[in-house]
């Protein structure tokens, strides 16, 4: 079954990181995604642009609407994902458990709906 696993983060508290400390910290998330593609449980997964480069559209009675930024304002934003596929929702937790971004924020682990 697929999941994906996404993300969250604090993009004020990653701004404030030094420049080693963000290598390590890509560094971690390279390893992660090398070691999910070897296990053959990855399927897709990118990190996302901040919140700042945000659009968010609505359809209203027919009018596109878009405004600039998330939909919501929260401590933690989307800041990436990873597709995987996994046996079953436990080994999916331990596959996002894995994820350095679980360490200061948090990871949201969603079943891919299977249309028939």
């Amino acid at each position: 079954m697929q999941y994906l696993l996404l993300i969250y983060r604090n993009e004020a508290q990653q701004s404030k990181m030094g420049p080693a400390d963000y290598q390590k910290l890509l560094a971690e998330y390279s390893a992660y995604t090398q070691s999910i593609v070897q296990s053959g449980n990855f399927k897709a997964g990118d990190g996302l642009q901040p919140t700042s480069t945000a659009t968010t559209v609505r359809v209203r009675e027919g009018k596109i609407l878009a405004t600039d930024g998330p939909f919501a304002e929260t401590r933690e934003q989307l800041g990436g994902y990873y597709l995987v596929e996994a046996r079953d929702l436990d080994a999916a937790i331990a596959m996002a458990a894995r994820i350095p971004g679980a360490r200061d924020g948090s990871i949201e682990v969603r079943p891919v709906m299977i249309y028939k």
